[in-house]
């Protein structure tokens, strides 16, 4: 069975003064439900994971199951480059009622077809948790090739793959050679209505953290049969698209979302805010995201 169908938030991690703004986390986690998310996932790439450490990960964890108290699926970053590090922090959350784990390829040391397949396959079997597999080869050195994907697909629990590499010819090739045995998210924003057309089930969004409402809705369309509408929207909303990706993820929309009342604008080295707001800034103002935007 999927993990889920339409629009899951990759969530931005809230700080105040150097550690988990909770406050401010569960304000941003009631505004996605609230807003008809689908699912929602922490501790990936948006959440800043890099400069978390294992006890802060574990208690952002536990706190975002309390507030969501099961109202939509939880799925949880756990990937690296480590691959008994990764199994470790598995073990460690298992047993939480989480959904589903979200991989990334081994980034920096890198891995051969080979490779992947086992780090995979390992951690697949330290848990009986479904795992995505997280293919975004622009962070992590790494690409995930078509057949490679088929031999994952093998795997009992790999269910699904956030497909984050913005290249289209192999996102058809992939669902082509195997998309009856995997389901695929897409991993970009600005191309979630080109995957969904291609048999994809639902994507694994950044701009859902500001936009969760429309983002949905696109999705809704999508799978309601309303093509046109949903393409209309996915058109629409890349003014803002292209804003939140204007510098690294997640920079800019954590600098939105600040400017929308849901968090302060803190990141941790070697993120820092934002150079350059005046072009975010100008896209809210146009699509009302902040009524406070006139004091910029």
């Amino acid at each position: 069975m999927s993990v889920f169908k339409g629009i899951c938030t990759a969530l931005i991690t809230p700080f105040k003064n150097g550690k988990i703004d909770f406050e401010a986390m569960g304000r941003i986690i009631d505004f996605q439900i609230d807003s008809g998310i689908n699912a929602l996932l922490v501790c990936g790439t948006t959440g800043e994971p890099a400069t978390m450490s294992e006890a802060e990960k574990l208690s952002l964890i536990k706190f975002s199951l309390d507030r969501i108290a099961g109202r939509v699926p939880l799925i949880v970053g756990a990937g690296g480059n480590n691959t008994a590090a990764v199994i470790s922090f598995v073990k460690q959350i298992q047993e939480m009622d989480i959904s589903a784990l979200l991989c990334v390829t081994p980034y920096y040391n890198k891995a051969t077809p080979e490779g992947l397949v086992r780090h995979y396959r390992a951690i697949s079997e330290s848990t009986a948790l479904p795992v995505i597999v997280y293919n975004v080869p622009s962070r992590t050195g790494v690409n995930i090739q078509p057949s490679t994907l088929c031999r994952l697909a093998e795997i009992e629990n790999i269910v699904a793959i956030k497909e984050a590499s913005a290249n289209m010819a192999q996102a058809v090739e992939m669902m082509s050679l195997c998309g009856d045995k995997i389901d695929m998210y897409s991993g970009c924003d600005e191309i979630n209505v080109p995957i969904f057309s291609i048999g994809g089930i639902g994507a694994i969004s950044v701009l859902s953290n500001i936009m969760p409402a429309e983002t949905v809705k696109m999705s809704d369309l999508y799978f309601e049969g309303d093509v046109y509408s949903a393409a209309k929207i996915q058109k629409k909303l890349m003014p803002v698209i292209k804003a939140l990706f204007s510098e690294v993820n997640p920079i800019p929309v954590k600098t939105a979302a600040s400017l929308m009342g849901l968090c302060r604008d803190e990141m941790r080295l070697p993120l820092t805010p934002m150079e350059n707001k005046q072009n975010l800034v100008q896209v809210m103002k146009e699509f009302s995201l902040g009524d406070f935007l006139g004091d910029f």
